[in-house]
């Protein structure tokens, strides 16, 4: 494994405390903020926030265990984008619009934003990904995420109330 391979195993750490952090507090944030985010009850996102953070490990897992199977590597490289625009997209601009820290600010500034970027700009520098590679991977693992999270949030809502 590669000193950089090496630094792909700080993205699902720093997800998984990103979550955790809107995990605990986005719920009740929800109640505030009818122009970012519907209010959302904590175990359906708890659920939502869970399969994302499961995907997140996968795609590392895949990109890091078969580096040869480009796609795995496009995957994991559009997440990593797709987390930085996360990050300051609507964290960033809510916290600004509505003058009140949007959970997952901190982590996704702090974390995700230059972990990602590093691992990306390194990608990039040793020909593992070209830019127009990354502004296509993390279009559609965005789109995607936006697709996919209502779906998470019901399927929380049928498992808590089964």
């Amino acid at each position: 494994m590669t000193t950089p391979s090496l630094l792909w195993l700080f993205f699902p750490i720093g997800i998984t405390l990103h979550n955790l952090e809107e995990a605990l507090w986005l719920p009740q944030w929800s109640v505030h903020a009818k122009r970012f985010h519907r209010q959302v009850e904590p175990k359906e996102f708890i659920f939502a926030v869970m399969i994302v953070t499961l995907l997140a490990y996968l795609s590392t897992f895949v990109a890091m265990a078969a580096p040869s199977i480009r796609l795995g590597r496009v995957v994991f490289f559009g997440f990593l984008g797709a987390m930085i625009l996360n990050a300051l997209v609507p964290h960033l601009a809510a916290t600004i619009v509505l003058r009140r820290y949007a959970p997952g600010l901190l982590t996704g500034v702090a974390l995700l934003v230059p972990v990602d970027s590093t691992i990306l700009f390194q990608a990039m520098a040793a020909g593992k990904l070209s830019l127009g590679e990354l502004v296509l991977s993390t279009a559609a693992v965005a789109a995607a995420l936006l697709v996919l999270l209502p779906v998470f949030f019901r399927l929380g809502r049928l498992a808590v109330n089964w």
